[in-house]
């Protein structure tokens, strides 16, 4: 059985933590050094594809491999006070310039299109880089366009008289990015899973044609994701000295973020050292080094020296005040029990009207301060009372000048007689504290003895009784702590009365006897209510502002002593028990103990918040750091569970089931569907996305269905590049110009990959 005093293992050093950096702020190119075809400006066959995303705007011809222009749908509009002159700035310069860059705006809602007048900025701007149109008799060109699930009818409407009106458009067709997307992946059957900026869509599709009757909008996307990363970073680090932007809580969640195979038992582990050593990421940001004046060893040295001997005279000093407390509370322990024996000569009403002369409200009043003041000097007597402590053991000291009158004594001699009269109470006090250290300690021996007794007759019994004294103590601190909390605390119920007390106690008259009648305050001696005045309804508010409660501090700075004493006299009967209970119990260990459990390697929340490694707070480099560990796993969970995000909606797997085995009646098809669940969008390009939902599909469907999942083979491009070979392989869907003068704006041919009427 391992002693008390025995320490614990040192743990195995940790490797040094490998830090991550924070990404630069986002800077866009405004031109591009891929070299193009321009010969397709002047075929008017070729169309021109415009994928007409939220989060990103990506044009180019459908001849192209790739779009060639990316920028981020933004426009800004702003005077130049100095110039004299407004400036319109589209995509990627709005982030050139700081006035622009407060100025902008986006013409989305969500992610339908609901400002036409930023619209035709935008398009304004990618027709102009693609270099179409410059002639003024409009871009000459068909136009592929991909747009919402389930757009409005009055958006497509605007949209088309955009188009034919303002961009003589000789034809347009409309299409969902998604769909172009699963085609350009060669899909035929599936379910198509598409996680965008603003929200995921969950589309069947079969035989090549998308059944958008059947589709589900779950309301997040990317920028929720972001938004929630932002959030829980910002609850986690309340007092973190650099201001964290969205684009870089943006950044955090698409470098460090990944999908858990299964969140709970992950959740349950993820902040054990071991785990946590794997998981947890170190974001650095950057800081200013403190420079540290080092110091020769002569100087420490002095320094040491210099401390040293203020803190011998500190103690002297407070040796010294002790004992003259000692002595005060003495002298008031003898008066007031001189006051309770008068209760056995005097009348009641006098006896009460003497209490009352003493602020008192009866003898159980008087009996409670005697009692408590006699607890305070037997503890004040067990502490050292003065460094002249050996001197008791000499000679005892003599006071002749205490038998003298003063009348026979010169002015110097009643000068010395008042040192030896207070030299004599400080002796007297001495030994009296010896006594009661003597005392004491016979008393401690005749504990120890009977409780070695008791613990041999019945060791259950004994253990039983030990554990629910530490629980008792520990009780007592955790209380004690939490009304120091309290008091902390300026808008607190224990604070706000307390200072209420402290007006009452600095006005020039008492409260009235309708106040006196009021609650009293725990530990003040005065009721409730305040006021400079005595009247019962005069109030002065103290306490309703800061001002107050910096006289509060300064008036209760240095009076909490005996409750530091009394805080010591807890630490140390808990760990007189603590001892007792390593030593005799073998289910009671030192992780047990109070002291390790609050020790920083117990710690959660430092493990959540600091990781699995001590922190140091003077350390400039760990205040600039971020941990993330659970927020790895928790933000991109909320697709699965929009629960865990405040989110009324049910998780993409629920909604796949229900458009599986709910909406789709014919086995064969839904067979098919399993066969090819296919994948896109940025909010998929999570690592682990695609496994984990391939295992909770095959929780919620039927046994032996075979389940296959893919993703796009590049998320955020594909649906560009789907729309272009569309425009070149399709023939059908196309509304000319002339169809939609004559059927009305929101007309459309239905397609396969398109929206339905």
């Amino acid at each position: 059985m391992p002693s008390p005093s025995t320490s614990p293992p040192e743990p195995a050093p940790l490797p040094p933590p490998k830090l991550y950096d924070i990404r630069e702020a986002p800077t866009y190119a405004t031109s591009s050094t891929t070299t193009w075809d321009d010969s397709y400006k002047n075929n008017s066959e070729i169309a021109i594809v415009i994928d007409n995303g939220s989060w990103q705007t990506r044009a180019g011809f459908s001849h192209d491999h790739l779009p060639r222009l990316t920028c981020p749908p933004m426009v800004s509009k702003y005077r130049d006070r100095k110039a004299q002159k407004t400036y319109t700035v589209v995509g990627n310069d709005v982030f050139a310039d700081p006035n622009s860059r407060g100025q902008a705006k986006t013409p989305f809602d969500s992610n339908v299109v609901s400002n036409f007048d930023q619209m035709e900025t935008l398009l304004d701007y990618c027709f102009i880089k693609l270099g179409v149109g410059e002639g003024g008799g409009g871009v000459g060109h068909p136009v592929v366009m991909t747009e919402a699930v389930c757009v409005p009818g009055y958006n497509r409407k605007m949209m088309s008289e955009l188009l034919f009106e303002c961009y003589n458009a000789p034809s347009v067709i409309f299409g969902i990015d998604s769909l172009f997307s699963y085609d350009y992946n060669n899909g035929k059957t599936g379910l198509v899973m598409s996680a965008g900026h603003t929200a995921t869509h969950l589309i069947p599709m079969v035989d090549g044609k998308g059944l958008v009757n059947l589709s589900t909008r779950l309301n997040w996307g990317g920028s929720q994701s972001a938004d929630y990363m932002l959030k829980l970073i910002q609850l986690k680090y309340p007092g973190f000295p650099a201001k964290l932007q969205s684009w870089q809580a943006e950044a955090l969640m698409k470098d460090h973020c990944y999908v858990s195979p299964n969140y709970k038992e992950e959740v349950a582990n993820y902040l054990r050292p071991e785990t946590l050593l794997e998981k947890d990421r170190i974001i650095q940001f950057p800081f200013t080094e403190t420079i540290k004046v080092e110091k020769s060893q002569e100087e420490l040295d002095r320094i040491a020296e210099r401390r040293k001997e203020s803190g011998r005279k500190l103690q002297e000093q407070a040796a010294k005040v002790r004992l003259e407390k000692l002595i005060k509370k003495e002298q008031e322990l003898a008066f007031l029990k001189t006051l309770q024996a008068r209760q056995e000569s005097d009348s009641k009403r006098d006896f009460k009207r003497l209490l009352e002369q003493n602020d008192f409200r009866d003898e159980a009043a008087l009996e409670k301060s005697i009692r408590e003041l006699d607890k305070t000097i037997r503890r004040a007597r067990k502490q050292d009372v003065g460094p002249e402590d050996d001197a008791a053991n000499n000679a005892p000291p003599t006071f002749p000048l205490l038998d003298i009158p003063d009348e026979e004594l010169s002015d110097d001699s009643k000068k010395m007689k008042r040192h030896q009269k207070l030299m004599k109470s400080n002796h007297e006090a001495r030994l009296r504290a010896k006594a009661e250290k003597e005392a004491e300690r016979q008393r401690q021996e005749d504990l120890e003895r009977a409780d070695a007794a008791k613990r041999e007759a019945d060791l259950p019994a004994w253990l039983s009784t030990r554990h629910a004294a530490r629980a008792a103590v520990l009780t007592k601190i955790k209380d004690r702590t939490r009304l120091r909390n309290e008091l902390s605390d300026r808008k607190s119920l224990a604070s706000q009365m307390r200072m209420k007390s402290i007006a009452n106690l600095a006005s020039d008259s008492p409260p009235s006897k309708k106040r006196r009648r009021g609650p009293n305050v725990p530990g003040s001696g005065a009721t409730g209510g305040g006021g400079n005045g005595g009247g019962g309804g005069d109030d002065d508010n103290f306490g309703a502002n800061d001002d107050d409660w910096s006289v509060y501090r300064n008036i209760t700075m240095g009076t909490n002593s005996d409750e530091d004493e009394e805080d010591n006299e807890l630490a140390k009967e808990l760990k007189v028990i603590e001892d007792q209970l390593l030593l005799h119990d073998p289910d009671f260990d030192r992780n047990d103990t109070q002291e390790a459990k609050s020790d920083w390697r117990s710690s959660l929340l430092h493990a959540f918040t600091r990781g699995a490694r001590e922190h140091d707070v003077d350390d400039q480099a760990q205040a600039n750091q971020i941990h993330l560990n659970m927020e790895r796993i928790r933000v991109p969970e909320v697709t699965f569970q929009p629960g865990m995000a405040g989110l009324d909606q049910a998780g993409v797997i629920e909604i796949a089931g229900d458009i599986l085995l709910e909406r789709i009646s014919d086995q064969s098809v839904r067979e098919n569907i399993l066969k090819d669940i296919f994948l896109t969008g940025g909010g998929v390009a999570f690592k682990g996305f695609d496994e984990r939902v391939r295992r909770e599909m095959r929780e919620i469907t039927p046994a032996g269905s075979e389940i296959r999942v893919r993703r796009a083979g590049n998320v955020l491009l594909d649906a560009w590049c789907g729309a272009a070979r569309f425009a070149k392989m399709e023939k059908g869907g196309w509304v000319t110009r002339g169809m939609w003068e004559e059927a009305g704006g929101e007309y459309i041919l239905e397609h396969r990959l398109g929206n339905a009427f």
